[in-house]
């Protein structure tokens, strides 16, 4: 029966390079996948999934899954979705089509919480509509798990007010565990890069 994954975690947690072995890992059994991700992540160039440690493979943006006939998609043993929090509330209902009256597993891969510790929307349904939720797992400069999102300046200090969606990596955000965000959030914080130099 197929089943509508969500499968999240703080930045530098893998998620993308999750979501690429997953494809290669279907795909090594000869299975196809459709590996796609919305059009606003334009970090790793035209229609390519793109993690940190190298690994990239083309893509199709969301939208142009949707022009896809469902016939065509339930040729696909699952679909992979990368960077699932900026799908819209009416983007994840598509996809719990597909796997409620398609019969086709959707993998979808994201952030939970934006650097203020808000759910971005693709997020929020996602937690409500998906059967199986999975923290994908990375570690706090401290060495506890890093559950949140913190957004940094070129100076190293933590930023508190902003849009929501800043497009970056390691050079904007890091992964921190609940205590070590507190410090930061607090009147009294510390600069990120002190921070980093004091581990």
């Amino acid at each position: 029966m197929a089943q509508l994954y969500f499968k999240y975690g703080a930045m530098g947690s893998s998620k993308t390079a999750n979501a690429l072995m997953a494809r290669f890992n279907y795909e090594e059994r000869g299975q196809k996948t459709l590996l796609c991700k919305p059009q606003l992540d334009t970090r790793d160039g035209d229609h390519m999934v793109h993690s940190r440690i190298g690994l990239e493979y083309p893509c199709v943006y969301f939208h142009e899954m949707r022009q896809m006939d469902e016939e065509e998609l339930k040729e696909n043993a699952c679909i992979i979705v990368d960077e699932a929090q900026f799908l819209t509330k009416e983007e994840v209902l598509y996809l719990v089509h597909l796997v409620d009256d398609c019969g086709i597993p959707v993998l979808c891969y994201g952030l939970r919480a934006d650097f203020k510790g808000d759910l971005f929307p693709g997020s929020y349904e996602l937690l409500v509509m998906a059967d199986k939720l999975e923290e994908v797992k990375t570690i706090c400069w401290c060495g506890k798990k890093a559950a949140f999102n913190a957004r940094f300046d070129a100076a190293g200090h933590v930023v508190k007010e902003g849009a929501q969606v800043v497009l970056g990596a390691n050079d904007k955000y890091i992964g921190l565990c609940r205590v070590m965000r507190s410090m930061l959030w607090a009147p009294w914080a510390i600069s990120s890069s002190k921070m980093a130099r004091s581990r």
